[in-house]
């Protein structure tokens, strides 16, 4: 079974679940909750990266994931990922209990990021992203969409070995959503064994997407069931780890998945 990493974010602006877990008694009944559906990893991200998101100043996501960090610390010890572009972010959320850094830029956006990675033994989660979180959905176009984005992310892995850290630090996600159309993320979803080929772990966040408007005419507060489900196809696909924010669901959608395969 694949690991759950459950989402808690400390933005005000996040597309699904924006301003609600922005005090230490939210947070900590959100990671209560979290705890009791069996989440394995819990991804604190104080930016969102959204569509079009503007993005807010280094203080200010100080600000807010270093309270939020230390509200889960006072509940559990399981593995703690910051989700951030900043290496100065990283390096006190890896100081408040962080235990992984998930860089949506593929520690492209601060050069300071790698020094931050290789002073740590955590693991690393590089996504590929066309464009950035305020242009990548204007126009994402792709000769070969699942070829470019494995060939990027072997690319970074081979990168990252080059400048001291090991592949098995690392941690590939092509990036649902980000520079792509609904196609794009079809393609992405029904090719996870591709991304397998390059011997990392491979993390899928489809949770909530909007593909699921695109495609299912879904709004944001009704698209839980259908990424369980999806989520139960990626485990079936070998994905290794699941963000999401409805971690039950999750974990329910993969048990009765597996249950229901021919053990012949």
């Amino acid at each position: 079974m694949p690991r759950i990493m459950g989402i808690l974010n400390v933005t005000p602006d996040s597309f699904s679940d924006g301003g609600r877990f922005t005090t230490s008694e939210a947070i900590a009944d959100q990671v209560r909750q979290m705890l009791e559906a069996g989440v394995d990893i819990i991804d604190v991200g104080g930016e969102s990266t959204r569509p079009f998101a503007e993005p807010v100043s280094e203080d200010e996501e100080l600000g807010r994931v270093i309270p939020a960090i230390e509200a889960v610390r006072r509940c559990t010890d399981i593995p703690v990922s910051i989700d951030t572009t900043k290496a100065n972010v990283a390096r006190a959320a890896l100081a408040a209990g962080a235990t992984m850094v998930n860089d949506i830029s593929a520690l492209r956006s601060d050069p300071a990021m790698l020094d931050v990675v290789r002073s740590c033994d955590g693991p690393v989660i590089i996504m590929h992203m066309q464009g950035t979180p305020g242009d990548m959905q204007v126009d994402p176009r792709y000769d070969d969409v699942v070829a470019e984005i494995r060939d990027f992310l072997s690319a970074r892995i081979d990168w990252l070995a080059a400048h001291g850290v090991a592949r098995d630090r690392v941690i590939i996600d092509p990036g649902i959503g980000f520079g792509k159309t609904l196609e794009h993320n079809l393609a992405i979803l029904r090719n996870i064994p591709a991304f397998k080929e390059l011997r990392c772990p491979v993390l899928i966040g489809h949770s909530r997407k909007s593909f699921f408007e695109k495609l299912l005419g879904l709004p944001v507060d009704r698209r839980d069931s259908v990424t369980a489900q999806v989520s139960a196809y990626c485990a079936a696909r070998g994905a290794d780890i699941l963000r999401v924010h409805d971690v039950g669901a999750t974990r329910n959608a993969i048990r009765l998945h597996a249950a229901l395969q021919d053990p012949s």
